[in-house]
């Protein structure tokens, strides 16, 4: 289900936000999205797709309510990496962006990257380089899980990258496709787009970013042993081809 907004031709970047019970937080977030964009790129030239997994809460209509911003709803909770596939799916921009709906990650980081459109497909944001910024940590256990995904990460998924999952995606409009590939519906998805860039010979570049972390965030302490285990999924559906061409 859809609410039906009219679209700009020509655009230049999409910035899709998947969102699950973020009522506290979408208002604010899409406003300064969508102030960010206007002065960065002008009307006309950028579109915001907010994908609403299901949420329990007002998150729907209060996206719903943004003049000109495209919103989808799932029927029912699907997870992270099918809500992000699903608004990668609709964007028309020769760049597609993605971003948490919390805003943990905040839009302005896109001056940053911008620079580097003219010689890389994928870039990403880190938290784990020397010069990322983690304004606002997480408890020890989370941070202690995300040392191991990422450990594990270097060694099966993308050797060199340092950090595969945090939420701040930007891409060209080419790299689509990879998204129809993708088999993990859930979290652990950042892992499986960032193999098939390593196994298409898709050069990343990694960027450090000022991160805040969300108090509120869905992800729970069972949500990191599943996402190993999602690792190990990626692997064995290699071996057996699911990724080919």
């Amino acid at each position: 289900m859809a609410e039906k907004k009219e679209i700009s031709k020509g655009v230049k970047i999409s910035v899709v936000i998947p969102a699950y019970n973020e009522e506290k937080v979408i208002v604010s977030t899409l406003k300064e999205v969508d102030d960010f964009l206007q002065a960065r790129f002008g009307q006309g030239n950028y579109e915001i797709i907010v994908v609403d997994d299901c949420s329990q809460d007002s998150t729907f209509p209060f996206a719903s309510a943004f003049t000109g911003i495209r919103v989808f709803r799932n029927l029912k909770n699907h997870g992270k990496g099918y809500t992000v596939a699903k608004g990668v799916a609709q964007a028309q921009g020769e760049w597609v962006l993605f971003m948490d709906a919390d805003n943990s990650t905040r839009i302005s980081e896109l001056n940053n990257f911008w620079p580097y459109t003219s010689d890389y497909k994928l870039l990403i944001a880190s938290r784990a380089l020397k010069e990322s910024k983690v304004e606002i940590k997480q408890n020890a256990f989370k941070v202690f899980f995300g040392k191991l995904g990422n450990l594990v990460s270097q060694a099966l998924i993308y050797p060199g990258i340092k950090d595969t999952q945090c939420g701040f995606k930007l891409l060209a409009t080419e790299l689509k496709p990879l998204f129809a590939q993708l088999t993990i519906s859930g979290f652990a998805f950042d892992f499986e787009l960032m193999f098939l860039a390593r196994k298409n010979k898709l050069a990343v570049k990694e960027l450090p970013v000022s991160w805040y972390n969300n108090f509120d965030s869905s992800v729970k302490w069972f949500d990191y042993p599943k996402t190993m285990l999602h690792i190990l999924k990626i692997r064995i559906n290699d071996t057996f081809g699911r990724y080919e061409l």
